[in-house]
This record gives C-alpha cells, structure tokens and sequence, in this order.
C-alpha cells in the first residue's frame, strides 16, 4: 500500500514537478555551474546503498560548507527544492516519501543497534524527526524519533507527515544548526 502511495503521489506531482524543477536546474546551473546535480551514496532500506540525487547547493572549490553554501544554497535548503530530484529515487523504489532521512553510507558502523533500525524501513524525501525540528535536532534525537516512526508507521501517520511538511515548506524553520551551515558529521552513537 505504502508503495503504491508513494507512486501515485509522485505521479500525480510531477507535472508541477518537472516544470519547477527544470526552473532550479537552470538556475543552479546559472549560479553554481556543473554539474547541476549532487549524487552521493546513502543508505537505503536493510542498509543497502543506491546515489541520491539532490539539486547541488554549494559551490566547488575550497572554504568551510557556510562559506561554499551562500544565500542561493540556503535559500534552496529552506525551500527544499534541494530535494525535488529525489521524486526519481521514489520512483525507483530506493525512498520513499515519507521515512527516515537517508545518511552516507560511512555512518552504518557507528549506529548503535537501536539506532540502526532506522534502515527497517525505506528511508524518506521528509519524515516524522523533519517535522520535529529537522537539522536543529541533535543526532540522538533524530535518531530516536527515526526509531519512534519505524514502530508507529502507519498511512495516517505518513499523511499527517506529509501534510506538516507542506506547512513548513510554506514557513520554514529549523533548516541548520545555530551558528552551522549544515549538519554536523555523525562520530557515532553515545555510548
């Protein structure tokens, strides 16, 4: 069922999708150069990798992520029109709309076992720590309500996912750490 939600969903957004998303491309391309696309490894489902695909937000070259990131990058952050590409990993089976962030692969050793069950499930474009307060969470409590979403999944609980979502696209907040650019790398669970 999940499944078949998250095809019809993207299906029936990719019209205004695809328009919108050809709009950031163009300008990423304008304002960062190439490629237009990140691609990195993420963990999926079971821990397995697949190439993510984002709207690249920083430019190339030297400097700290605040300084390579600028006013387009933050402004494309804020938005999340970062993420619309990843309606393609949707597509493919390797996310889902709704569920756990996808990390790099680098992290899987340093989960602690509860941690890690986060990979129960197919990771997510948005889920239930995003709308807790996203990249102004510390990693134990991202991972805590990670965990708090793979035992409470539900269509309802990933409806009302959806639509906070929606709600912080149109005001958002809590999109970095105070006084970070992005998230802090992840050294591993507290033992």
């Amino acid at each position: 069922m999940k499944r078949a939600l998250d095809v019809a969903l993207t299906l029936c957004a990719a019209p205004v999708a695809l328009v919108i998303a050809a709009a950031v491309a163009l300008a990423v391309r304008l304002a960062l150069g190439r490629p237009v696309l990140f691609r990195q490894e993420r963990a999926g489902l079971g821990g397995r990798p697949f190439s993510i695909l984002k709207f690249r937000t920083m430019r190339e070259g030297p400097g700290t992520d605040a300084e390579r990131l600028g006013r387009f990058g933050r402004f494309l952050r804020a938005t999340s029109l970062d993420e619309l590409p990843e309606l393609w990993n949707v597509l493919r089976g390797e996310m889902s709309l709704v569920g756990p962030r996808p990390l790099p692969t680098r992290y899987l050793p340093r989960y602690s076992p509860e941690q890690a069950r986060r990979h129960e499930v197919r990771p997510g474009i948005t889920g239930w720590a995003q709308i807790h307060g996203r990249n102004a969470l510390s990693w134990e409590e991202k991972f805590r309500y990670d965990v708090e979403y793979v035992d409470r999944r539900s269509l309802a609980l990933d409806l009302w996912i959806l639509a906070a979502t929606a709600f912080q696209v149109v005001f958002p907040r809590h999109i970095a750490h105070d006084g970070e650019a992005t998230m802090t790398e992840f050294t591993g669970a507290a033992r």
